[in-house]
C-alpha cells in the first residue's frame, strides 16, 4: 500500500518504517505523497524522505498516536542474524517450529545486551505477523488492579491481533511471590500467570534476572532459551558486518585478536558503537574495537584487559 501511495517519492527504508506503523491509515500516506509530489514539480525543490515523514507524523500526532521514528533504538537492526546470536537453542529451528504450531510461550534470559529482544522482533518479522512490545512503564500503575487490568488487555490485544506478544523485563511482573510483602505483589503475578496459561498465540518474556521469577512461572514457560555473551567467530562476523555497513576497511588479524580477548562482547556493544559512529564516526576498524573494549571494560567496573591497547 505504502509502495503504492508514494510510488517513487519514497526510499525503500521508508516504505518499510510506512508499512511499520500499526495506525497509519492508506489516506494518510496518499495525501502526504500527493504534497510530496506537488512540492517536487517547484523550481528547486527537493524530494526528501525526511518530508514525507514529517508530514506523516503530523496527522498522526494530531490523531494521537505514536510517531514514526527515522531512526528508531528498538528496530531490529538490517545485519541482524540468528546465526550471530549466542544461544543454546537452535534460534532459525525454534522459528520454523513455532511457524508450524502457531502458539508458544518463551522466557529469553541471559546478561543485558545479548540479543533477547532482538530476537522476539525478529521471531515476529519471520513469522509474518505484528509486534506488541510491552515494558514496565507501560504495564504498571499506581492505582490499585490497573496494572494487573494493564497485563490482562496486553494479552487480549495480541490475542486480538494475532501479534507475537513480548514484555521485556518480564522479572518485574513475576518476582518470586515468596518475597512478597504486599498483596498487589502477589496479584499482578497471579494475573500475568492467569493470562500466560490462557494466551493461545506467541509469547515471549526476556529477562535478565531468571533466578528471581517465580518457580510457577518458568513452569508455565514452554521453552527457557539462555542467550550469552558472544564467541569469537560470532564477535568476528559482526566486526566484518559492520565494518562494511560503517565503511571501514575489514579488520586485519591483528584486530581480530584484540576482539577475541573481549569475553564478555555481546550484540549490544556493537549496536552503542555504531550509534557512536554516527556523531564520532571512526577512521578504523581498530577505533572501532577500541570502543567495544571501552564498553565492555565498563561491564567490569572499568577494568580493561591487560595488554589490551589500539593505536
Amino acid at each position: 500500500i505504502a509502495k503504492a501511495c508514494c510510488g517513487t517519492l519514497a526510499s525503500a527504508g521508508t516504505l518499510e518504517l510506512l508499512a511499520e506503523s500499526e495506525a497509519l491509515a492508506p489516506a494518510v500516506i496518499d495525501r502526504a505523497a500527493s504534497v510530496v509530489a506537488a512540492l517536487a514539480q517547484e523550481p528547486g525543490a527537493e524530494l526528501a524522505d525526511a518530508t514525507l515523514l514529517r508530514l506523516v507524523n503530523q496527522t498522526l500526532r494530531v490523531q494521537g498516536h505514536a510517531e514514526i521514528r527515522a531512526r528508531d533504538p528498538a528496530r531490529l537492526p538490517e545485519i541482524y542474524e540468528p546465526a550471530l546470536v549466542n544461544s543454546d537453542t537452535d534460534l532459525a529451528s525454534l522459528a520454523d517450529g513455532i511457524g508450524r504450531s502457531g502458539s508458544a510461550r518463551l522466557c529469553l534470559y541471559g546478561p543485558p545486551g545479548t540479543g533477547k529482544s532482538a530476537y522476539a522482533r525478529w521471531l515476529a518479522k519471520r513469522l509474518g505477523r505484528s509486534l506488541l512490545l510491552r515494558r514496565g512503564s507501560d504495564l504498571v500503575s499506581m492505582w490499585v488492579g490497573q496494572t494487573e487490568r494493564n497485563i490482562a488487555n496486553a494479552f487480549r490485544a495480541a490475542e486480538q491481533d494475532g501479534a507475537v506478544l513480548v514484555i521485556d523485563e518480564v522479572d518485574g511482573f513475576l518476582r518470586d511471590r515468596r518475597g512478597a510483602q504486599r498483596s498487589w505483589e502477589v496479584t499482578e503475578v497471579n494475573e500475568m500467570l492467569t493470562q500466560m496459561e490462557a494466551f493461545p498465540g506467541i509469547f515471549v518474556a526476556t529477562t535478565n534476572l531468571v533466578d528471581e521469577l517465580d518457580a510457577a512461572s518458568l513452569r508455565r514457560f514452554d521453552l527457557k532459551a539462555r542467550f550469552g555473551y558472544l564467541r569469537t567467530e560470532q564477535a568476528a562476523e559482526l566486526l566484518r558486518r559492520h565494518c562494511g555497513v560503517l565503511g571501514l576497511t575489514d579488520p586485519g588479524a591483528h584486530e581480530l585478536a584484540l576482539l577475541s580477548q573481549l569475553g564478555t562482547l555481546t550484540p549490544g556493544e556493537f549496536a552503542a558503537a555504531a550509534r557512536r559512529h554516527a556523531f564520532q564516526p571512526f577512521a578504523s576498524a581498530a577505533q572501532l574495537v577500541e570502543a567495544l573494549a571501552a564498553e565492555c571494560a565498563l561491564k567490569a567496573g572499568g577494568r580493561q584487559p591487560i595488554g589490551f591497547v589500539v593505536h
